[in-house]
């Protein structure tokens, strides 16, 4: 069965599991979030369950500046605790996270930062390009839904594919992190310099 994308993302903010866990789980559940998320608890995926709606006050402003000193990155990334944001694991993430976007230039951290004004431009742009090639209109509509979708994960840090796993995410690579360290963990904000460019990129259009 088809799983839309939005009670997917649901069922990841409440249960902390991958992307590809909970479509399994909505598979398995026909749709039934509530069932959905007591598969997860059953098979133990859930490991992150509720904490994302801890408080993150405390982190770290992580720096990464990549070989050559013509690339770099400034990274706000937040946990629980003092004590989390000084352990290894914690630090690792964002030097993770630091890399990502060094290397893939996200222009916002996921789709809801995105201005509205910008996805209305993307998809008069795929539309036109769709209408061009004469198909049907529901055939259009798909068409602009899968280029928009590629948009997003191209461009929004969390739907990007990991640069050292492309079978993940980045949002699943934070997953992990919450729960092997215990802690709720948000990105706050981000900024890429490079050499050369007027402006830095900062995941904020």
């Amino acid at each position: 069965m088809n799983v839309d994308a939005r009670i997917v993302k649901e069922l990841r903010d409440k249960t902390g599991a991958g992307m590809m866990d909970c479509k399994k789980a909505l598979t398995e559940s026909e749709g039934d979030i509530e069932k959905a998320i007591d598969y997860l608890r059953k098979t133990g995926i859930a490991k992150a369950e509720k904490k994302g709606s801890r408080v993150t006050k405390e982190g770290i402003i992580y720096s990464y500046i990549h070989a050559g000193g013509r690339l770099g990155v400034l990274i706000e990334v937040n946990c629980e605790t003092d004590f989390v944001a000084k352990t290894d694991g914690f630090i690792e993430l964002a030097h993770n996270l630091s890399m990502q976007i060094a290397a893939t230039n996200p222009i916002a951290l996921d789709r809801e930062s995105i201005p509205a004004s910008v996805i209305s431009r993307e998809k008069d742009i795929y539309v036109d390009q769709a209408k061009s090639s004469g198909k049907p209109e529901n055939i259009i509509e798909k068409m602009v839904d899968g280029r928009m979708n590629k948009f997003f994960q191209e461009n929004c840090l969390m739907e990007q594919a990991y640069i050292k796993d492309s079978e993940k995410k980045v949002m699943d690579l934070v997953t992990e992190s919450v729960a092997t360290l215990g802690e709720n963990i948000t990105i706050s904000k981000y900024t890429r310099f490079a050499v050369g460019e007027s402006d830095p990129s900062n995941g904020q259009i």
